[in-house]
């Protein structure tokens, strides 16, 4: 019994962090209202990522720390003509430890994305309140997974009911990056804006919980075995 009490104690603690944003690649919109402008010499509108076919994007992150535990993944797409209603019906992903194409699958799934809300809209310089491509901010919780620290690879696809997209929209600062997109099924190359020639990066969130230190497992060991040992004396 004295195990179990101690257990539960740290099974408490350990369950009692907030998932956080542990890794965000940049805003999908900024401003007011919030837009996402094509870039000066870009003429990128968005990447395809439709799931189905499957076309599929990708973003590199880096693991810091101890590690992580995901718990959720935000994704950010528009699909041209919904105006103001959400029309994503389904969600892929991967993440790979190492090359985009050769590494190793660590954590894969799929599921319904829930509304995050609207981000914002996609438009160009010329076009500041055009309403056509709003870009909705896609939830999904998954299945929590660990996470070392090393460069991952994570992959999606996503689904919708409308003809055109789901597309994915650059990042609202328009960075300079290395985002990648698979075709058909093809392996993954480097997305290249047209207009300038030169690579994007793609907005998503990964959220979970930091991977407790080895000593914070001690500490919380400790601190359960002292109420342990409190307890037997006030029982004696």
């Amino acid at each position: 019994m004295k195990k179990i009490i101690a257990l539960g104690l740290i099974a408490a603690s350990a369950g009692s962090a907030q998932a956080v944003d542990l890794f965000n690649n940049g805003a999908a919109a900024s401003g007011t209202p919030p837009i996402s402008v094509i870039r000066t010499g870009g003429t990128l509108f968005g990447a395809g990522a439709q799931g189905n076919i499957p076309n599929l994007v990708a973003d590199d992150f880096t693991v810091t720390g101890p590690g992580w535990t995901v718990e959720s993944l935000s994704f950010f797409s528009y699909q041209t003509g919904a105006a103001s209603a959400f029309t994503f019906t389904g969600l892929t992903w991967s993440v790979v430890a190492g090359d985009v194409n050769t590494g190793t699958v660590v954590a894969s799934g799929s599921g319904a994305p829930a509304n995050g809300g609207l981000a914002g809209y996609r438009v160009t310089a010329t076009t500041l309140t055009d309403t056509n491509r709003a870009i909705f901010r896609l939830d999904l919780n998954v299945a929590d997974f660990n996470l070392a620290p090393g460069n991952y690879w994570l992959r999606w696809g996503i689904t919708g009911t409308l003809a055109s997209g789901p597309w994915q929209p650059p990042t609202a600062d328009g960075a300079f990056g290395n985002a990648s997109q698979s075709l058909a099924n093809a392996p993954f190359t480097s997305v290249v804006d047209a207009g300038d020639g030169l690579g994007v990066e793609f907005p998503f969130i990964v959220q979970g919980s930091l991977v407790p230190e080895p000593g914070t497992w001690a500490l919380m060991l400790a601190g359960g075995l002292a109420v342990v040992g409190l307890a037997r004396r006030r029982k004696a």
